[in-house]
């Protein structure tokens, strides 16, 4: 009975897969038209023209849109491995893969003892929720390189910390699925393969590190948790303007500083939380490295300058994994991301002009999909600090008072 429940249970996950991911290519290949601004465009326009630099063995120098560590290149220059498809469908084909193996890695790892096949459905009904902007954007692939780096965590914990370190220096963020590792040989796997690859693309390639500028000098992004601050105040006098820049539409005009700083402190601050959770904890079990994953790019997605829609594929790929252990604590701060994923394809790109205009429909629909996002980042800070922090232990009670003899004289 259990074998053909199974059975059942693969079927249908494999069934949802195959429909919602043909809707998603027939989106990004335009064949159904998706409403809102094109997605795609950033692949066909922003990374082909990047891929036409880096055949040229350097980085582009002379864009400040380019705001990645090196290794996102071989993500670039990947459509070359199909070399009869035009560029921007390779991509999608590539990106639909990267999907699959994502989905694959979760399949497998749910059938294991202490596992659940809860993480596969979720990654399965997740992607969807966040229309064809993932496969128009390569984040799907560093997401893919994350999961697997989680789940070979247990068994694996050199290839997690080659899988890391390699991750990291495709978009950073994986930098922080070590938080919750104790085993010394993941971090000096993730070190000396982070060092190793970006020594070899700083010898082959210039600018390698160009980057580093470029995102230092970004600004408020209009979808991100501080950007609330200028929706509301452009109906009460406020002289700045919205406009793209960096790649991205963000806010520019007075005060804007202030809330960039306000947001980098936050960041800050939560690092420290979770630099004193990491001194602090002292219980570690299986599914503790995910959920301290889960919690931690959860906190830097939420305090960021930006919040871009692809983003939530990261939490949804980290959500996944989590609910693949069966005693996870984060069943509901995955929810709440699941939701917050349903509310983001609404802001972009159905309805980003709305956005872009901070009309009272814009200004809700973020309100709704950070304020989402800010509830999942404190439930899941307090489910994690209470699995693996212990509680102080209550003072013992003070002893009767004795009563000593007296000392003859």
């Amino acid at each position: 009975m259990r074998t053909t429940a199974a059975r059942g249970s693969l079927a249908g996950l494999l069934l949802l897969w195959g429909l919602t991911r043909t809707a998603l290519l027939l989106c990004v290949l335009k064949v159904i038209v998706f409403p809102g601004p094109d997605v795609t465009s950033d692949v066909s326009v922003i990374y082909r023209g990047w891929y036409e630099v880096l055949r040229t063995g350097t980085f582009p120098l002379d864009d400040v849109t380019w705001q990645y560590p090196p290794a996102a290149a071989l993500a670039i220059l990947s459509p070359g491995l199909l070399p009869f498809l035009e560029y921007a469908t390779a991509f999608f084909v590539l990106a639909l893969l990267a999907d699959l193996a994502v989905l694959a890695l979760l399949g497998c790892a749910g059938r294991r003892p202490g596992r659940s096949p809860r993480g596969a459905w979720v990654w399965v009904a997740g992607v969807p929720l966040l229309g064809p902007t993932v496969y128009a954007r390569y984040d799907v692939m560093v997401t893919a390189v994350a999961v697997a780096a989680l789940l070979a965590g247990a068994r694996h914990p050199r290839l997690m910390g080659a899988l890391a370190g390699f991750g990291a220096l495709l978009k950073v963020w994986p930098a922080l699925l070590l938080l919750g590792v104790r085993r010394r040989s993941a971090w000096v796997s993730a070190a000396g393969t982070a060092a190793g690859v970006a020594a070899l693309f700083a010898a082959l390639m210039p600018g390698a590190f160009a980057f580093l500028t470029f995102q230092r000098d970004r600004g408020t992004e209009v979808e991100s948790l501080g950007a609330l601050v200028f929706h509301v105040a452009r109906h009460h006098g406020w002289d700045g303007e919205v406009l793209l820049n960096y790649g991205s539409v963000e806010f520019l005009g007075p005060y804007v500083s202030w809330v960039s700083t306000g947001a980098l402190f936050l960041t800050g601050a939560a690092l420290a939380w979770l630099v004193l959770w990491r001194l602090l904890a002292t219980r570690c079990e299986a599914h503790t490295v995910a959920d301290a994953a889960f919690t931690a790019v959860l906190m830097f997605t939420t305090t960021s300058r930006v919040i871009s829609p692809q983003y939530m594929v990261w939490l949804v790929g980290l959500a996944a994994v989590c609910l693949c252990f069966s005693g996870s604590r984060m069943r509901l701060p995955v929810a709440l991301v699941l939701a917050a994923s349903a509310v983001t394809v609404l802001e972009f790109p159905l309805w980003f002009a709305h956005v872009v205009a901070s009309d009272p429909l814009g200004i809700g629909l973020l309100v709704v999909r950070n304020g989402l996002l800010v509830a999942a980042t404190l439930l899941a800070a307090r489910a994690l600090w209470r699995a693996a922090v212990p509680r102080r232990l209550p003072a013992a009670p003070r002893s009767a008072r004795t009563t000593e003899a007296p000392v003859s004289s």
